[in-house]
């Protein structure tokens, strides 16, 4: 009997050390798509946080811009990836917003991701050039008005929220048939459509604050309102409080992260321990806020809260104003 024993312990001791042991994540690199250009909201919000997490994290982040179809192309392809926490997205409010609220026919839904976590929220400004002749919200109106058809506006993308925003500000002021009385001029990127506005081929822009920044601390471009509750520093420029529109608070971005449906739980609750150190760091905090960006962090259950209630606000703006994309 001994013997027997011996012989089954000795059996099971070599079976454990041939099994092998599962490593744990991550044990390679992990791919995070941005789906919109280079220079954007998105695009910055990424690379500042990628930082931070490069000090924080076992193995290297590889950012990637995988721009397209208001965000649509760079969602899809991290819907279609495994979920194995690997390759994950930087969902944003336009493509996890506003695209879906303007576009039924979007080749993804909402429950197709698992969302880590919100981690930035965007009040939006609307900007000029700085040689432009509109100095107010009230002279960019005017403008419209008086020459219906001849004011352009730049965006990220059609469904994208600088291409909503826009229409959402010109509604609240009275502005009818805003597809015949303002031009939409689509780009790759919030970079690109900031950048059409510097070289005078649109009139105006209104997105987030973040990208457009560096254009306004610079002396480039003049912000004529934004959509925060209280003045931003560096944005010299009055609230929708202020010039009686309070209703276009509800216009904001935000960033964050999320994967596929099947996203692991090991991926889901590492990356949320590894966000919440990340957004902590100092330098990422002062870089966010200097864009006009308030860092605020929610778990996964207050993110998914947060992104169906403002896909529903924008829903019932987007049957109001009638700018469902067929």
């Amino acid at each position: 009997m001994k013997t027997t024993l011996i012989a089954l312990s000795m059996g099971v001791a070599a079976a454990a050390l041939a099994a092998p042991v599962a490593a744990e994540y991550p044990t390679r690199p992990i791919q995070m798509i941005i789906p919109f250009g280079p220079g954007g909201a998105t695009d910055l919000s990424a690379r500042a946080l990628s930082t931070p997490l490069s000090r924080i994290m076992p193995q290297p982040i590889v950012l990637t811009n995988r721009a397209g179809a208001g965000g649509a192309t760079g969602s899809v392809a991290v819907r279609d990836a495994a979920g194995d926490g690997y390759t994950l997205l930087l969902a944003r409010v336009g493509s996890h917003t506003v695209n879906p609220a303007m576009n039924p026919n979007l080749p993804y839904t909402l429950d197709e991701f698992r969302f880590v976590g919100i981690y930035e929220i965007n009040p939006v400004a609307c900007v000029v050039n700085s040689n432009s002749d509109f100095h107010s919200i009230d002279d960019l109106i005017n403008a419209v008005n008086e020459r219906p058809g001849e004011i352009l506006y730049s965006s990220s993308g059609v469904g994208s929220l600088p291409h909503f925003g826009a229409l959402m500000v010109l509604d609240s002021f009275g502005i009818t048939d805003l597809d015949e009385n303002v031009i939409h001029i689509p780009t790759e990127g919030d970079g690109q459509a900031l950048t059409a506005v510097l070289q005078g081929t649109s009139d105006f822009y209104c997105g987030s604050t973040s990208p457009a920044a560096p254009f306004i601390n610079g002396g480039q471009m003049r912000p004529l309102m934004v959509t925060s509750a209280e003045r931003l520093d560096g944005f010299d420029a009055p609230t929708v409080d202020e010039i009686g529109k309070p209703e276009l608070q509800a216009l904001v971005g935000w960033t964050g992260l999320a994967g596929p449906a099947d996203l692991t739980d090991e991926a889901t609750e590492k990356w949320g321990d590894w966000l919440a150190e990340a957004v902590e760091d100092e330098d990422f905090q002062r870089f966010m806020t200097s864009g006009g960006s308030i860092v605020q962090l929610m778990s996964p259950e207050e993110s998914v809260e947060f992104v169906n209630s403002a896909y529903e606000s924008f829903r019932r703006l987007v049957v109001a104003l009638d700018l469902e994309i067929d």
